[in-house]
């Protein structure tokens, strides 16, 4: 007897020294070689970072990051370009296609962002749920997500939505309920229509959109001077 109670004593703390031994994390990787990215593409063309206003020539930027109009209040970016992986263009050329059908167009904020940003906007930013965090990288960083709104095709002009882009409010989620049928009206259809092409919304941002297919992307660190 006692010697059966010795040996589920040793088991047992075999077994939570077991518990207790650390994981590995896996380490993050963030490809920041040009001929690197290169080679990816020959690999696979679908890796490529298009520039979005090359490839859609009546879609409307407004880089605010390379102004000092964002939540950083700095210029982040020395170029005001916007690029997303080749599948991404293809989806938003798409939509494009069919808001001016409607009469509205996109504009857009913010398309690929070099990692070396996101770790600046995560060391200002004040509230964190609203930037990503560095150990897992961002969407953005992948090529993979944009920030957009709609426009009036005719005027030019934002169509109306509940709340500005960049906002740390409750009422930027996508599922915010107080705000005004039209607003409402407005977030939805823009929701939905991205959706369709495959960029669904991001829970607390109705501006920002993630490619269905992101995960199959790596994290990426070139600069647009380079690209």
């Amino acid at each position: 007897m006692k010697l059966n109670l010795l040996v589920a004593f040793v088991f047992s703390s075999l077994l939570a020294g077991a518990q207790l031994k650390p994981v590995a994390e896996k380490k993050l990787v963030v490809v920041s070689s040009y001929n690197q990215y290169l080679a990816a593409i020959k690999t696979d063309p679908r890796n490529e970072l298009v520039e979005i206003k090359k490839a859609i020539p009546n879609i409307t930027l407004d880089i605010r990051y390379a102004t000092k109009n964002n939540f950083m209040q700095q210029v982040m970016y020395k170029q005001a370009r916007a690029f997303a992986r080749k599948p991404v263009v293809e989806s938003l050329k798409k939509i494009q296609s069919e808001l001016n059908k409607k009469g509205y167009g996109l504009k857009i904020f913010d398309g690929y962002r070099p990692y070396a940003i996101t770790v600046e906007f995560y060391k200002k930013a004040s509230d964190k749920n609203f930037v990503a965090n560095p150990a897992k990288g961002s969407k953005h960083n992948r090529g993979c997500a944009v920030d957009l709104t709609l426009i009036n095709l005719k005027t030019g002009k934002e169509i109306p939505m509940p709340t500005p882009y960049d906002s740390f409010s409750a009422a930027a989620a996508a599922k915010y309920e107080n705000v005004s049928p039209a607003l409402k009206k407005n977030r939805d259809f823009l929701i939905a229509t991205m959706a369709k092409h495959g960029l669904h919304v991001l829970e607390n941002e109705w501006w920002h959109y993630d490619f269905v297919n992101w995960q199959r992307y790596d994290l990426m660190d070139i600069p647009f001077e380079k690209l």
